[in-house]
């Protein structure tokens, strides 16, 4: 499952992340591995590199007492440097196959898909995780509101369509106000400022339609 490694009995995956830190007093191995379902993570606990440590103060020993003597100590701080990469690689190997063996108490590997997930995404009645083995329970009441949803939404349709068969689509609509802007969804006067929106005003001598703000009928001359 777990990445890169010397041991061969080990699986190989891409879901941990390396966190170890090689220089300084710092240094230490520790890694980070997540559960290929929902991707919680779980770090193994940080493990100090005593190499690392012993030769940085080492190299800053050499540094000081060349430096009160006036001279410089490249070449021991480079043998320092040495002793302490020398044995890096094989001593991250054996913390990586210590953090795997802590990690897999943590994570369950799917006989089915081979992932490795978290206790919250494994079925344990059935020895798969819940992507090839959902929980029956959970799924029953998802569907169970599923349909409520999809039924309530054909009801919700029908009603539409019924209350539908009684809309005026010919009668013109204003969306927005043209004196104020304020959105009137289609309203007959405006909520904003009570402006006349869902049909055109008509001259009461002729009945011809009177063009907003007009003060006289284009259709007749006769004072709106």
């Amino acid at each position: 499952m777990w990445g890169d490694c010397v041991s061969s009995e080990i699986y190989f995956s891409d879901n941990y992340r390396d966190l170890c830190v090689r220089d300084g007093t710092g240094a230490g191995f520790q890694f980070e591995f997540s559960c290929s379902r929902c991707y919680d993570t779980w770090r193994s606990p940080f493990e100090p590199y005593s190499g690392e440590r012993a030769a940085s103060w080492l190299e800053k020993g050499v540094n000081v007492a060349w430096g009160l003597l006036g001279r410089t100590g490249s070449g021991l701080t480079s043998a320092a440097e040495g002793l302490a990469g020398a044995g890096w690689g094989r001593a991250r190997d054996h913390a990586f196959e210590r953090a795997i063996g802590n990690a897999q108490g943590h994570f369950n590997r799917c006989a089915r898909c081979t992932h490795y997930v978290c206790a919250r995404c494994w079925n344990a009645a059935q020895g798969l995780c819940l992507a090839c083995a959902p929980d029956t329970a959970a799924e029953a009441t998802a569907a169970q509101q599923q349909g409520l949803t999809d039924m309530a939404a054909q009801r919700a349709y029908a009603a539409g369509q019924q209350a539908g068969q009684s809309y005026d689509v010919t009668t013109p609509r204003q969306l927005v106000c043209p004196q104020c802007r304020t959105e009137t969804h289609g309203s007959a006067f405006c909520p904003g400022c009570g402006h006349r929106l869902a049909q055109p005003e008509h001259c009461g001598s002729c009945s011809s339609v009177l063009p907003a703000g007009s003060a006289f009928c284009p259709g007749c001359g006769t004072r709106r």
